[in-house]
This record gives structure tokens, C-alpha cells and sequence, in this order.
């Protein structure tokens, strides 16, 4: 909304909600959310065309256009717990349109959603209408879900790869092109019908997840044969049918929209009876969570199978760099069973707060003991004294760190687990680290494959130390 009132200064852009906090932290200095890009557009746009307010009535009654663009988390109980898309704010929302419109309103679905909601949110508003006395104002129903990145959601919006727009009443439709069209060019905005808008932002959700979850299985492969899944990702990613994006292996992905959006998918499916469609979409879901434990078993068993009362530096906890997110972060997975095996896990991230950390960890039921999980106010301070540092989110910062002040001040051997594929490995060995990386044989095992390291520091007899391969006169070696 802020990007619009930035683009269309002719048009004026009232954000409602009934959070007063929220709403009040909108019309402050310091925002509710961090997005790189988004404080300086809303600080020159605020109190032009741009307004914040609790009263829902009057910005419904002054509205020719409405975008509900309310959380549709996944329902945690009842039919479709822990799939289904938890429907009740649209709802809400639709019902308060209802009652508080006094002419005809163009209603845009801003929200994710399953297909068919707007023909939902059309019964809400038609049957609220009917039992309130006030036939003959018109609601006509638009579609126009988001493309965006957290971290990259200004640029996302200044320069969109196209703009989707569903409906079914070319008029409406139209409206909502023109106002896109003061900035996005006429061939990025695509038109559809309401349930193609409705069903493509699932899919584009759920394909994204699905190169992520699938490099991520190869990269299990490459640990295991001596591949490096940098090294496949650039292979295949120069092929142009498939391209680069999405393509380095990491713990798994996270945020609001993902797996969310993919469980949904799969509750839709099997709704219609499609149970083979659903399994796959599944399985996307199955493969992110196996990576993440897969990840922290690597940790544990590098640590000698055990970390109990061993301090554990984490470096990023957003799911993400350049957000404060938190929602669905890898980072929970990963703590939560670290601290299990009696870790003690000291966190820096340098835009997550301890509180919005444990907040995470109570939406999910996980019980934290504050003396297990600590935030650090640096990076030196979480690394001093600790076994290892694990990467977690990909902050560009950390590739600038002296990783060398924090070798000598952690306990040897130092560990270091990238679960971002993001550090100059080799430097870090170098430097004395034990390093781990997702796709890639960890340091030490390399040097056990090859015959030297611990296994040859490990044989007793000095025949067996000195001896070389002997090729014989066919060929075989002795």
C-alpha cells in the first residue's frame, strides 16, 4: 500500500486496523517491521496520501477500493488441522464490509488464500447485505496476491516480474490495471480469471519450495560421494530450462508463506480426491523438515555425540537475512534440539529480539529453559568460550567477521556448521577450524577418505604408516 501512495500521489491510501499499538507504531518513528526500503517510502508518503488509523468504520465508508490483506495462518484444529487455511479474518473482514459499506466497493484480495475464497467472501457480503435491509450496492471481488521476498519486498514492488490480477467483470478489473499502470508496464500485468489468480500464488509458492527441497536432497546425496553441491548447483543452473535461483543448498526454508502455502495446497488436493498430488506437495514439506534435523544431527555427532552443557554459538535466527522474521525459521528446529541434548545456546542476530525468538517457540508449544537459550549482543560475545558456531541465517555481515578472534577464544577443536553455505570454507580450515558445510564432505571426513588425517594418525603399526600402493605386472594394486 505504501508503494502505491509512493506511485500514485493522486490517490489516497488509509491503512485500517483495530490493533491500536500497531497502528500507533505505524505512525512513529519506528516501524513494526523491518524491510529494507520500506521506512523512507512510508516517512515521505505518511500524512500526504498516505494514512494510518483504528477507525475501520470511516475508512470502509470513504473506500471506493478495498484490499483485505489480513494473516490466513494454517488452522490449528478442527477439520484440516494443520493444513487447512485458517479462513475466520477474511471472513471477519468480509462481514465488516458489509456492514459498514454504504455504496458499491471494488474488494481485492490481498491475502493468500485457498482457490474459491472469493466466491466466499461474495456469499458473506451478499447475505450480510440481504439480512440488513440494504439491497443495491454492488460488491465486485478481485483477486491480486503478492509476489514478494521478504528483505527484497521494495524492490520486489518498484520493479515487479509481473503484477496478477483475477476477476471476473472487466470494468473492475480495468480499475485495478490502471492504478498498476502508473509504474508497471502494461505487458507485466496479467489478467485471469478469479480462481486461475487465486490457485497461482499457491503453485508459485510451492515451486519455489520445491527447487529449494530438491537441491537440498542432493546436497544429502553429495555428502555422502565426494560431490560438492556448489559444483552441481552451478552445473545445472547454467542449463536455461532450469536456471540459478533457488539452487544453494541450506537448512531448509522458512518465513510466513511456504510451508503454509504448500500444506494448504496439499488439504486442497486431497479435498478433491487427488491423495497422489497431495503426497508430492507433501513430500516437499517432509524433505524441509528432514533437513533441518538432519542438520543437527551432523552438529551432535561432530561434537562427539553429545552436546550437553556445552556452549553452542548460533549465528541469524531470522528464517531469512535482511528481515526480522521469525515465523516457520529453521533456526527453532535447530535450537530447540540442541538445547533437548542439553545444549547451551547463545544466539546473535542482529534484528530478531530474545522476545520475538521465544514468542516462536510458544506458537509452536515449545517450552524453553532460559538458562539453555541466550541472545548475545555480538558475535564475539556468543563465540567466546563456545565448541562451535552454527550459521543459521545468511546476514551478509557474517562473512565479514575475523573469524581468526573468535578461533582463540573457542574451545578446540572448534567446530564451524554453515548451514547456509555462505564462509570461505577453505580459509576457515585454515585457520583451524573444523568446518561443516551442507552438500559437501565435512573436513575431517575428507581427510579420513583419503588415508590420512585420524586415520592414519589412529594406526599403531609402522609397516601400516609407511606402506604405499604397489601396482603388479596386471595392473591390480597391492
Amino acid at each position: 500500500m505504501a508503494t502505491i501512495a509512493a506511485k500514485c500521489p493522486h490517490i489516497t491510501v488509509t491503512i485500517v486496523d483495530l490493533n491500536e499499538a500497531r497502528i500507533n507504531a505505524w505512525n512513529s518513528d519506528s516501524l513494526p517491521i523491518y524491510e529494507p526500503g520500506l521506512d523512507e517510502i512510508v516517512k515521505s508518503c505518511r500524512g500526504k496520501n498516505l494514512f494510518f488509523s483504528t477507525d475501520v468504520k470511516k475508512g470502509i465508508e470513504d473506500a471506493d477500493i478495498i484490499f483485505a490483506s489480513v494473516n490466513t495462518p494454517t488452522k490449528t484444529q478442527g477439520v484440516g488441522k494443520g493444513r487447512a487455511a485458517d479462513l475466520r479474518f477474511i471472513e471477519s473482514v468480509g462481514r465488516t464490509i458489509a456492514q459498514y459499506s454504504t455504496r458499491s466497493k471494488i474488494v481485492i484480495e490481498k491475502s493468500t488464500v485457498p482457490i474459491k475464497t472469493a466466491e466466499a467472501i461474495a456469499r458473506v457480503l451478499t447475505a450480510n447485505e440481504v439480512s440488513g435491509g440494504t439491497i443495491g450496492k454492488k460488491f465486485w471481488i478481485l483477486s491480486n496476491p503478492e509476489f514478494l521476498a521478504e528483505g527484497t519486498a521494495m524492490k520486489d514492488l518498484d520493479a515487479p516480474d509481473r503484477v496478477l490480477i483475477g476477476g471476473q467483470v472487466d470494468d473492475a478489473v480495468q480499475v485495478l490495471v490502471d492504478i498498476y499502470a502508473n509504474w508497471v508496464p502494461r505487458d507485466k500485468i496479467l489478467t485471469t480469471n478469479l480462481w486461475s489468480s487465486e490457485l497461482s500464488k499457491l503453485v508459485a509458492n510451492a515451486m519455489l519450495a520445491q527447487r529449494v527441497s530438491s537441491i537440498n536432497s542432493i546436497a544429502r546425496l553429495c555428502e555422502r560421494t565426494g560431490a560438492d553441491v556448489k559444483e552441481v548447483s552451478r552445473a545445472i543452473g547454467a542449463d536455461s530450462r532450469i536456471g540459478p535461483k533457488f539452487l544453494n543448498a541450506s537448512i531448509g526454508f522458512g518465513g510466513s508463506c511456504f510451508q503454509k502455502d504448500i500444506l494448504n495446497l496439499v488439504y486442497i488436493c486431497q479435498q478433491f480426491g487427488l491423495n497422489e498430488v497431495a503426497t508430492y506437495w507433501q513430500s516437499v514439506v517432509d524433505m524441509n523438515d528432514n533437513q533441518k534435523v538432519a542438520f543437527t544431527h551432523r552438529i551432535i555427532s561432530a561434537l562427539f555425540n553429545t552436546v550437553t552443557k556445552k556452549k553452542i554459538a548460533v549465528f541469524g535466527f531470522a528464517f531469512k537475512k535482511d528481515t526480522g522474521d521469525v515465523r516457520e525459521t529453521p533456526a527453532l528446529t535447530v535450537c530447540d534440539m540442541l538445547m533437548a541434548d542439553g545444549g547451551i545456546v547463545h544466539v546473535y542476530d542482529p534484528k530478531v529480539s530474545y522476545e520475538e525468538a521465544i514468542q516462536e517457540f510458544k506458537y509452536h508449544g515449545i517450552e524453553v529453559n532460559e538458562d539453555q537459550f541466550i541472545f548475545s549482543k555480538t558475535p564475539a560475545e556468543a563465540a567466546d568460550g563456545a565448541h562451535a558456531i552454527v550459521v543459521l541465517t545468511e546476514w551478509d555481515e557474517f562473512k565479514t567477521y575475523k573469524y581468526e578472534d573468535f578461533y582463540r577464544k573457542m574451545m578446540k577443536p572448534a567446530f564451524l556448521f554453515d548451514g547456509r553455505n555462505m564462509l570461505d570454507h577453505d580459509g576457515l580450515e585454515r585457520l583451524g577450524f573444523e568446518v561443516h558445510a551442507l552438500g559437501k564432505a565435512s573436513s575431517s571426513a575428507s581427510a579420513a577418505d583419503e588415508g590420512g588425517g585420524y586415520i592414519t594418525r589412529a594406526c599403531s603399526s609402522p609397516n601400516m604408516r609407511s606402506y604405499k600402493p604397489q601396482k603388479t605386472a596386471d595392473g591390480m594394486l597391492l
